[in-house]
């Protein structure tokens, strides 16, 4: 059972019946960005997986709250990333800005622990952008399909889209 968040929707981000593929929603809400955009080649020239990124928007008290993109298995976790495993094998990697590992977890709390079983829309991590921001550093956060094949994924919002934690971004076949 997840320590916070929700129940998923039967037919919701990561479920088994999601049509045509598995749906991977927004982790936080923001602005969508293209993944070429993406101040870091690791991740711009898709080195680690296809995907896209969103430039979080905090809420009033500066706070952004990020929640599980699908159902599954919170793998690796630290302050500013996670991979989320899932039952048929595969993963979404999640980067809370760019170089923030840099931070050593300053302006990030976790909400989960590695192994925890979660629902899409569980609040996985919180963090206040602006803070990482006012270091220099970049808040964008890709939103990764690892190791994942380019040709099977479908990009649901274009980049410059305003979405919303939990709403569907992109389908892996």
């Amino acid at each position: 059972m997840p320590r916070s968040g929700h129940d998923a929707r039967p037919t919701g981000p990561g479920s088994p019946d999601d049509e045509p593929g598995f749906v991977v929603a927004a982790p936080l809400s923001g602005t969508v960005v293209a993944l070429a955009d993406v101040p870091d080649p690791v991740f711009a020239q898709e080195f680690v997986g296809p995907g896209l990124a969103i430039e979080p928007r905090a809420d009033e008290t500066g706070v952004s709250a990020v929640v599980s993109p699908a159902a599954g298995v919170v793998g690796s976790l630290f302050p500013h990333a996670f991979a989320l495993e899932t039952g048929d094998g595969r993963t979404v990697l999640v980067h809370l800005g760019i170089d923030t590992v840099r931070l050593g977890g300053e302006g990030f709390r976790l909400h989960v622990e590695a192994g925890d079983r979660v629902v899409a829309g569980a609040t996985l991590i919180t963090w206040e952008p602006a803070r990482v921001a006012s270091l220099g550093l970049s808040t964008v956060c890709p939103v990764i399909a690892l190791q994942g094949d380019p040709g099977l994924l479908t990009l649901l919002v274009a980049p410059g889209t305003q979405v919303a934690a939990g709403e569907p971004v992109l389908t892996w076949s």
